[in-house]
């Protein structure tokens, strides 16, 4: 066996030219490790976040970015059962010390913190696990005063809101999904979304009421704040939220509590959400991670399409993540 592994590595925060290719010695596995071998390691906007140096969950530099991994174990660690060598794992960095680690050809975990994979889902498809994972915190982590008719996701076709409307058409749930170009827009329609309309935030508010015949939904998911959050506030049905799990465009100039004011015979709520609510849930956390590789070993939540790189072209990929200029989700290979 080699003794060095090829990995990705930020020792100066910054673009996508601050990712180096570098050899590590492979990581020695310990007791109560094990060593998994990738094929497959997931890239999105964590990763970009690490590479930039203001990942609020920020590794020690220098740090290698990488927060899934797919790949076979290959050594166990003292005190660990060898019958897990050879399984099928995915590794996710939720369940490590410290979040990043995956740009790479080997990484060693704690026996505990892989899941087994079944064999029905392929390796690309389960770097999109963590997705599910999310959807399913962001859909069902709200306390609901009546049934679910109808929720509002902007942006329907990226990464986390495809596995959100998949999950959401799963419960029977009404996806009113908005998309930017006609590719995004048949994506979305592909993968859960019953009614499309327009994304300009100015007047989306006016559509969904129309496209639920006054009513509105009964949540609403932004992940750019500014004038989507308040749009979304807007849309809501009685008693509805609008939950905000990202901030790409930066908060809204609208009083926020004002809005919620202004529409008061509605008692409406805004709640913030980040999956690092869970890092103290362990069991609460690998449940929805268990449900997620199920839902998807059955097919009802499937995997959106796979971009596949190679490990040394992770420059060339964060210029695309940095664009926004892909659908689906991208796969390192080693």
């Amino acid at each position: 066996m080699a003794e060095t592994m090829r990995a990705i590595q930020v020792r100066t925060p910054g673009g996508p030219d601050a990712l180096e290719a570098v050899e590590l010695a492979i990581p020695a596995c310990g007791p109560g490790q094990v060593r998994v071998k990738a094929s497959a390691i997931g890239a999105g906007g964590p990763d970009v976040l690490i590479r930039k140096g203001i990942y609020k969950w920020m590794p020690p530099l220098p740090a290698i970015p990488g927060n899934e991994m797919v790949g076979v174990i290959e050594a166990v660690g003292e005190g660990v059962a060898s019958s897990l060598l050879g399984r099928r794992v995915l590794v996710s960095s939720r369940e490590l010390p410290e979040r990043g680690g995956c740009y790479a050809e080997y990484i060693s975990v704690p026996a505990e913190a892989p899941f087994l994979l079944p064999d029905e889902i392929p390796d690309a498809d389960a770097c999109s696990l963590g997705n599910v994972q999310l959807a399913q915190a962001l859909l069902l982590g709200v306390p609901a005063v009546q049934p679910l008719r109808s929720i509002l996701v902007p942006g329907a076709a990226g990464g986390v809101a495809t596995a959100l409307t998949q999950l959401a058409a799963f419960h029977g749930i009404t996806v009113i999904g908005t998309a930017s170009t006609p590719a995004k827009q048949a994506h979305a329609l592909k993968h859960g979304v019953s009614i499309l309309v327009d994304p300009d935030p100015e007047g989306l508010a006016q559509r969904v009421m129309e496209a639920t015949d006054g009513r509105g939904v009964d949540l609403a998911f932004d992940h750019v704040g500014d004038r989507l959050l308040v749009a979304c506030i807007r849309s809501l049905a009685p008693m509805g939220t609008a939950v905000s799990y990202n901030i790409a465009g930066g908060p809204p100039s609208n009083d926020v509590f004002q809005e919620l004011r202004a529409l008061l015979t509605k008692s409406l709520a805004v709640r913030t959400f980040s999956i690092h609510t869970f890092d103290a849930d362990r069991e609460q956390r690998r449940g929805l991670m268990v449900k997620a590789i199920e839902l998807m070993r059955q097919g009802a939540v499937k995997a959106p399409p796979t971009s596949i790189y190679g490990l040394g072209e992770a420059r060339k990929v964060h210029e695309l993540l940095d664009v926004g200029a892909t659908l689906g989700k991208i796969v390192l290979k080693p």
